[in-house]
């Protein structure tokens, strides 16, 4: 069971409700003035998110994204750049009211900055902070993120797309974050040492997941989906010395289903094996 924080009465609620085994995400966004930016990418982030944790419960979940009504451009443009986040497509998009179904049965309503939702639309609500891009030369950006088309417009050439989701899952969903390339190039760089740490790892035998590991990870994300925790725990897991190489490999791939950064994908190539 999770329990996350509801913004319109201000304190935690268990999700889903008892006997449910269907948990319904309605991700709402704001309407687009000059373009598809990074406001419109962690609401889907996070309702992602919330949708692998209760599915590594046991439980479904069905997504629908509410957007305005966007030109073809524009639609495509935050198709690819969902994509390229390893958000899970949703399974309806569409521009409607939130109090038109399937969203008005949605469990939880997970509102992008700058979205606005009806107060009569029931079902938890989960307020995403503000995110915005700094130029390398420190000057407030003249565009969205994502103005002139998909998410590497904006990623430096040969960093991975989805050290932006490594750094926007570094943040608790409800603080605002700034992109800047220093933040980006540190979250680029420790995805990649991970990545290879966790293809080490796999040449090694297979052990379970330590105990309290599992209980951290699994209370982390818990609490108000505390996706910052579960990073910080695996960095800390990473040195320990105590947990032998092929718990550390189930460990990063076992959380990498909530987490969604492809944390395996250097298994199988040839690298220096390390503690």
């Amino acid at each position: 069971m999770l329990r996350i924080a509801d913004t319109r009465i201000g304190r935690p609620v268990e999700i889903p409700s008892a006997h449910r085994h269907l948990l319904r995400i309605c991700v709402h966004l704001p309407v687009v003035d000059s373009g598809i930016g990074a406001v419109h990418l962690r609401a889907p982030l996070v309702g992602d998110v919330l949708a692998r944790a209760v599915e590594l419960h046991g439980l479904q979940s069905l997504t629908v994204l509410t957007t305005p009504d966007l030109p073809r451009e524009q639609a495509e443009a935050l198709d690819r750049a969902m994509a390229v986040l390893g958000i899970h497509p949703p399974a309806t998009v569409g521009a409607h009211l939130p109090t038109e179904a399937p969203c008005a049965a949605a469990d939880v309503h997970v509102l992008a900055y700058g979205s606005a939702m009806q107060d009569a639309v029931g079902g938890v609500r989960i307020d995403v902070g503000q995110v915005s891009a700094a130029p390398p030369d420190g000057r407030v950006p003249d565009r969205p993120l994502l103005a002139s088309g998909p998410l590497d417009a904006f990623v430096p050439e040969g960093t991975d797309a989805l050290a932006v989701r490594m750094l926007l899952l570094g943040h608790a969903h409800r603080m605002p974050v700034t992109i800047t390339s220093a933040a980006l190039a540190e979250a680029w760089q420790a995805l990649r040492h991970w990545r290879q740490q966790v293809a080490d790892w796999a040449q090694q035998p297979s052990r379970p997941v330590p105990a309290d590991v599992l209980r951290q990870g699994h209370a982390a994300l818990a609490d108000d989906l505390g996706v910052p925790a579960v990073l910080d725990m695996l960095a800390r897991v990473a040195e320990r010395a105590d947990v032998p190489a092929g718990a550390k490999f189930e460990t990063f791939a076992f959380l990498d289903r909530i987490l969604g950064l492809d944390l395996a994908r250097e298994v199988g190539h040839q690298h220096h094996a390390t503690s």
